[in-house]
């Protein structure tokens, strides 16, 4: 669904096709980025079931381009009624993320939750690209998601149902993706290399890892502000589908691990039939698939 001004905002409740059966009420999840889009609507509906949230992310001050600052969101998350403690940090730096752990087990007395959200994104192709974003992607989407979970891991082990959920596709070694934008796929792949090798790392430590990644384009403000966004996003769907999907990996998958879970295959398996409820009004068979799929 989309406001007046374009942007993005919440299924109502009791529209969404999917029919929790867990919750998350009570257990902490610190996750990076967070202050609007997919980040925001997963630790939204984390909120809804009464979770605390740990956000760390850098918008502390408003965006010129971007709605939403870390604090915007904290709000929401305490009204939708969770608890959350808003940071501004940056993941790529050591000190920011491990003051946010200390931070999240101070607040709340541990983690059971780390999400790895946040990432840069730049399609351009190999001679087009400026190294300056190649450094950026690869210092956001791979070191950061490893620097957080690594830096989390002693609090995840003591949580009793840990989880790491990554936002990163599966790995598809068709050399299409690669031979699109080398550089951004290099970023993502990094993140789920990361959720392979921890899945396997520690399988023994009652520590789930997995990732999540969308069938179809997903309507968030950074799609909306590329060039002919506007137009993009209408054969989209709203981000509360991802926020379902992530829900149910963390609330219904009974310690399952190492897996590259698709938002439709996860709300398939917890029931859901129809997800036209949470396009922007395109019919299905007009979605742009999402890529590395």
């Amino acid at each position: 669904m989309t406001s007046s001004n374009g942007a993005s905002t919440a299924l109502p409740q009791g529209n969404s096709p999917y029919v929790a059966t867990g919750s998350l009420k009570g257990r902490t999840l610190l996750m990076s980025g967070g202050s609007r889009g997919i980040g925001l609507a997963i630790a939204t509906r984390a909120a809804r079931d009464g979770a605390n949230i740990v956000l760390m992310a850098k918008t502390g001050e408003p965006h010129p381009k971007l709605e939403g600052t870390v604090y915007t969101a904290a709000e929401q998350l305490v009204s939708a009624g969770g608890q959350a403690l808003p940071l501004v940090g940056d993941v790529r730096n050591d000190d920011d993320v491990a003051a946010a752990v200390a931070a999240a087990v101070e607040r709340f007395g541990g983690i059971d939750v780390v999400i790895n959200n946040a990432s840069a994104i730049d399609l351009s192709r190999t001679d087009a690209v400026d190294m300056k974003r190649y450094d950026l992607m690869q210092d956001i989407n791979v070191r950061g998601t490893f620097l957080l979970s690594k830096l989390a891991l002693p609090a995840l082990r003591e949580s009793g149902h840990g989880h790491i959920l990554t936002l990163s596709p599966p790995l598809n070694l068709d050399p299409k993706w690669a031979g699109m934008h080398l550089a951004y796929t290099m970023a993502k792949y990094g993140m789920s290399l990361t959720t392979l090798g921890l899945a396997e790392e520690l399988k023994d430590d009652d520590v789930s890892v997995n990732s999540l990644w969308p069938c179809t384009l997903i309507d968030t403000a950074a799609i909306r502000n590329m060039p002919g966004g506007e137009q993009i996003v209408q054969a989209a769907r709203g981000p509360e589908i991802m926020a379902d999907a992530a829900h149910a990996v963390l609330t219904g998958i009974s310690r399952a691990t190492g897996n590259f879970y698709t938002d439709e295959q996860v709300l398939r398996a917890a029931g859901v039939t129809d997800f036209a409820p949470y396009s922007l009004g395109a019919p299905e068979d007009r979605l742009v698939p999402d890529i590395f799929l």
